[in-house]
């Protein structure tokens, strides 16, 4: 039976091997708050605040989901502007850390509006690095998506895309790109800011009808009774459970040594057999088209390198794709059936 607690039963051993004792005292900022990674992070801070008695404020647009508002059962302080006007950050304190974490990681949604796209990685990005305290610590949630376009098996953080300005993705590749550089020109003048590019987090904490292909797969699954695929589904992917993505993250951020880092996962498959292993968990069938359709400026392979983290942080386990794809269905089962969806 699906437990409504199951992000929490995730960060217990995050918290369980991260000290978080610097943030004792402190203000910090999280944006895109109910985004799955804000969830996570959030999540984490959520089991130490009463024992370090940090001050949290969470930054989202929309209102918290009714499914959601299990995760959101701890102290904060709610900030409700639109991330994309200057004016929403006239009045805002400074703060000592902050988690950049809002932007649209679906392409469904990024694509629908892109100047908002652009600007939430360029001028949030800004505005909020005008409010960090000058011994603070900011995380920008970059992409893995900078390196579309190469050819190669593993890319690094040194390797740099081959995209160009009218891809359709643009918006968001280049906007990620912006976003970084924006972090540099901080990093120039004094400030502790780290950059996390992810590459393909899934997990529990999305919300209904989340675009991301794992995703859309489970949520076919439960309305369509079969999971139809728009091509052959050879393009690979490498996944990452929010566990782990979190747990890196919140090392960066904290302790971090280098400016960049590349954040994934060991789960590596074919869109095709993503489908496949999710209809068998679902019992639900699989179907491949007879005509293709194209994916337009989606990449053929999503794989990078986390030597650099790995080696830094000693990071040896890796939640499997077996098991965070059962918690990922229980997750989008549970958020369906929620009583008065």
């Amino acid at each position: 039976m699906f437990k409504v607690n199951i992000i929490e039963e995730d960060t217990i051993p995050i918290v369980s091997k991260i000290d978080f004792s610097q943030l004792e005292n402190k203000n910090i900022l999280i944006t895109g708050a109910t985004g799955i990674v804000g969830i996570y992070m959030l999540a984490c801070l959520a089991q130490v605040q009463s024992k370090y008695k940090f001050k949290i404020h969470i930054w989202n647009k929309s209102d918290i989901p009714p499914y959601l508002r299990n995760c959101f059962k701890f102290d904060y302080v709610k900030i409700k502007f639109d991330l994309t006007k200057e004016a929403s950050f006239q009045y805002l304190m400074n703060f000592d850390y902050i988690i950049h974490a809002a932007g649209y990681g679906q392409p469904a949604k990024f694509l629908d509006d892109k100047v908002k796209t652009i600007k939430l990685n360029t001028l949030s990005t800004i505005e909020l690095l005008k409010k960090l305290n000058p011994q603070g610590k900011f995380l920008f949630v970059s992409t893995s998506e900078l390196y579309n376009g190469l050819e190669k098996e593993f890319v690094t953080e040194s390797d740099i895309g081959k995209t160009s300005p009218d891809n359709p993705r643009a918006c968001y590749i280049e906007g990620k790109r912006t976003g970084e550089a924006i972090c540099h020109i901080y990093r120039e003048k004094g400030y502790d800011v780290k950059i996390a590019r992810l590459s393909l987090g899934y997990g529990p904490g999305t919300k209904v009808g989340d675009g991301r292909v794992l995703n859309s797969f489970i949520e076919k699954g439960i309305k369509n009774n079969e999971i139809n695929l728009m091509d052959s589904g050879q393009a690979m992917r490498t996944y990452c459970y929010m566990a782990d993505v979190a747990e890196m993250f919140w090392n960066i951020l904290l302790f971090g040594k280098e400016h960049t880092y590349n954040v994934g996962g060991k789960s590596e498959i074919t869109i095709a057999d993503l489908a496949k292993t999710i209809g068998n968990k679902m019992d639900k069938r699989v179907v491949f088209p007879e005509v293709e359709q194209s994916m337009k400026g989606a990449p053929g392979i999503v794989k990078i390198s986390i030597d650099k983290y790995v080696k830094e942080f000693n990071k040896k386990d890796f939640v499997s794709l077996d098991y965070g794809l059962d918690r990922t269905i229980a997750w989008i089962s549970y958020i369906h059936s929620y009583r008065g969806m």
